[in-house]
């Protein structure tokens, strides 16, 4: 299995991904994400991988690749589609530097899933500003 990463360029949040991708599935369904170039390495991505999004320079959530197929932008040229899942699963934030395109990311080198950790005592009575934060600080 091989997972993808890839920075939401202008995304401010999870929730602000969550709308714009319910628009998008309304208006051009299936969901999926237009890219420019193919995954040369295709069998291991939809052998169970995910696109892991970075937003705000923190890997913050990640949604299953269902399939990847030819596609065409607004324009007409070609491009390649990843059909993903509409559910976003949170991620233990991990920061992540700026890069250009997608990259590859090992099964192992993924970070975990929130709700898989072992929750600190406490934490559940923290208001939900100051989980948010601390999620971004990637702290919890």
């Amino acid at each position: 299995m091989l997972h993808i990463t890839k920075l939401a360029v202008g995304v401010r949040d999870i929730e602000d991904l969550r709308g714009w991708q319910a628009e998008r599935a309304l208006i051009d369904p299936p969901l999926r994400h237009r890219t420019r170039n193919a995954p040369r390495r295709r069998e291991e991505v939809l052998d169970g991988g995910s696109i892991y999004w970075v937003i705000n320079g923190t890997m913050l959530v990640r949604q299953r690749i269902l399939d990847i197929i030819e596609d065409r932008r607004a324009d007409g040229s070609a491009c390649t589609g990843l059909v993903l899942d509409p559910a976003l699963v949170q991620l233990e934030g991990r920061p992540t530097k700026p890069f250009q395109g997608w990259r590859y990311l090992r099964a192992e080198d993924a970070p975990v899933d929130l709700g898989s950790a072992v929750p600190a005592l406490g934490l559940a009575d923290l208001p939900p500003a100051m989980m948010r934060e601390l999620r971004t600080l990637c702290l919890i």
